[in-house]
């Protein structure tokens, strides 16, 4: 086998010496806010954005581990909106206005756990897309 070499590097000399503090929140300090939510039948997606609309945070229950038909379950969407909020919090996010879309299940729990992180709520919209006409008729039956 022979024996091993060990090499030195430059950083090593300095083990002693402090380390500079890494900044624990990004640079972009946001106070408000608008959360979208869109849950479908299969899955739960929530993205934070700031006043203006540019993304800040998202997450899906995908994401987050969930396969299959658990995607679509209000657990999911309850861990979902927690992380989004999580995420919020190191940006400074005091108030959000919440959008929204859709009709599966995790509507109202991904609203709940956003909450349970403690940011406030100042609106709610509902603009689930409804159809004016609907879909094309079926054609009469021929007897």
């Amino acid at each position: 086998m022979g024996k091993k070499r060990i090499v030195k590097t430059e950083g090593e000399a300095t083990e002693g010496a402090p380390k500079a503090p890494q900044a624990v929140s990004s640079k972009k300090r946001v106070e408000t806010g608008v959360l979208y939510v869109q849950s479908t039948y299969n899955n739960t997606k929530v993205l934070l954005t700031d006043s203006k609309g540019n993304a800040l945070a998202w997450a899906s229950s995908g994401q987050l581990g969930f396969k299959g038909a658990k995607k679509g379950t209000p657990f999911a969407a309850a861990k979902v909106g927690e992380t989004v909020a999580a995420k919020g919090q190191l940006l400074g996010l005091k108030e959000v206005s919440v959008v929204v879309k859709g009709v599966g299940s995790g509507r109202e729990s991904s609203i709940r756990g956003f909450i349970s992180k403690g940011v406030s709520i100042s609106s709610i919209k509902d603009m689930t897309p409804v159809p004016f006409n609907g879909p094309k008729a079926p054609r009469p039956r021929r007897v």
